[in-house]
């Protein structure tokens, strides 16, 4: 059978490789994507999304246990675990069909399968229906990446688990131990703590949340104890020893090992890219620690053959992917491509409280050379945050002294994850201090909180 020939073959479906499908498609090129297990990849399937819904189910949960505070009366508070999955499992099945009918919409061919590139140019599919053979001129690799497991702490999905035992749990944790402070691993401590479980994170490094801005950790580090979570920081988990519904981790810290008794542990320490088993060594393609090396406009220096999304590197995010392949779409069918600027990215964890950042911290603009004129404004003084009984939290801003150039936006609380495109818009359009000054924000929000942070940093705040 002769190879079936298109201008572009994606390879993996999820939020990256989907995207650049269907804008490759728009732009007139024939496109085809092979993707191994479902649409939508894991952002849709086992992440971003089903997550979310189990995090608004613990959300929504730990309201009822406040009612008393919005004088209302609410017995008998409960929940029901398996409806809970239940419903998030539904969230990811409606989000992952609607992308098959994009697809279809948009005449997308979808081939499901393995993929390999046995040369450039050609894709060899492997399916239960056979081998298919493909030729495109332009090849994107939008494979993903999954959990990184370290020796000893392999998750079996048992007593340990990875994000994906998390998503679909075989019971409640009582005693949960966690392993990594980044996003993932803050947001399933944050949704078993709300719903009962007694839950201890370990973090390697000097705080949790080490990407986020200092002054955010510590403020978060606070809330989460104040939760009742036990925060270990400078710790490392060294062993795991597993026995009939029991787990003793022997932890250190301060050079000295203990050993903790938990019933469940979730492994977050990181991901690797999905490198293996496509063909990339034989092509030239040069990989680092498991991730392919890219110029900013995704191309991996062999002619046609393009990289987006985590199989690219940091930032491990879902939207940095998706405009990755919008970029490489649009530079293959000859328009004028937009990089992506890694530091004007927006990082969101939807734990509680939610944090919320875009661009430089404090610590790294000092550290490249700026002087930083800082803004800072606190929930409490907020009337709309007062209102929604949230007055806990944070935003603070760093602007170049020199120049007024907004470095970074850092925030902490309530809504934060819907607050920060105001500041990603901002530095997208070399926003100053003058104009975020003269922008008159809504009264009552939590927006105005973003206005009087750039104040303060000027000295004109008012409600403080």
């Amino acid at each position: 059978m002769a190879a079936q020939s298109f201008d572009l073959i994606v390879i993996g479906a999820g939020p990256g490789g989907y995207v650049a499908a269907i804008r490759a498609a728009q732009l007139g090129l024939k496109t085809a994507v092979v993707e191994r297990e479902h649409l939508g990849g894991i952002c849709l399937n086992w992440g971003c999304i089903p997550t979310k819904a189990l995090l608004r189910s613990s959300e929504v949960f730990h309201l009822m246990e406040r009612a008393k505070d919005f004088g209302l009366s609410a017995d008998k508070i409960g929940y029901d675990l398996d409806a809970v999955v239940k419903r998030s499992r539904g969230v990811a099945k409606q989000l992952t069909s609607g992308v098959g009918h994009l697809l279809k919409k948009n005449k997308v061919t979808v081939i499901m399968g393995e993929a390999t590139i046995p040369a450039k140019g050609k894709v060899s599919v492997k399916s239960d229906k056979g081998n298919e053979e493909l030729t495109a001129k332009n090849i994107i690799l939008a494979t993903g990446a999954r959990a990184r497991e370290l020796p000893g702490l392999e998750a079996d999905g048992d007593l340990v688990w990875t994000y994906k035992h998390a998503l679909t749990p075989p019971r409640m944790p009582k005693k949960l131990l966690v392993i990594g402070s980044g996003a993932i691993g803050i947001e399933f401590a944050s949704f078993y703590n709300t719903l009962g479980a007694d839950t201890t994170v370990v973090e390697v490094m000097d705080r949790v949340l080490p990407v986020e801005d200092a002054e955010i950790s510590a403020f978060a580090k606070k809330a989460f104890t104040k939760q009742g979570m036990t925060i270990m920081e400078k710790a490392m988990v060294k062993q795991l020893d597993r026995a009939k519904g029991k787990v003793t981790a022997h932890i250190e810290t301060g050079g000295k090992v203990e050993k903790h008794e938990f019933d469940t542990v979730i492994s977050a320490v990181g991901i690797v890219g999905n490198v293996e088993n496509l063909g990339l060594e034989a092509l030239g393609v040069k990989i680092d620690r498991t991730h392919v090396v890219t110029d900013e406009y995704c191309r991996t220096g062999v002619e046609g053959l393009y990289a987006i999304g985590d199989i690219a590197g940091a930032p491990w995010l879902a939207h940095k992917a998706s405009h990755e392949g919008v970029m490489v779409a649009e530079l293959i069918a000859g328009q004028h491509a937009h990089p992506v600027k890694p530091e004007s990215i927006a990082g969101c964890t939807y734990c509680q409280p939610q944090v919320a950042s875009v661009g430089y911290t404090e610590a790294k603009a000092k550290e490249l050379g700026y002087e930083v004129k800082v803004g800072k404004f606190p929930f409490i003084g907020n009337g709309k945050a007062i209102a929604l009984g949230e007055p806990e939290g944070l935003i603070k801003t760093v602007f170049d002294a020199k120049t007024g150039e907004l470095l970074g936006a850092h925030m902490i609380g309530a809504e934060v994850t819907e607050l920060i495109q105001g500041y990603v818009v901002g530095r997208q359009l070399e926003t100053t201090e003058e104009d975020l000054m003269n922008t008159v924000f809504p009264h009552p929000t939590l927006s105005e909180m973003m206005h009087e942070s750039v104040l303060d940093a000027y000295g004109r705040v008012i409600h403080m």
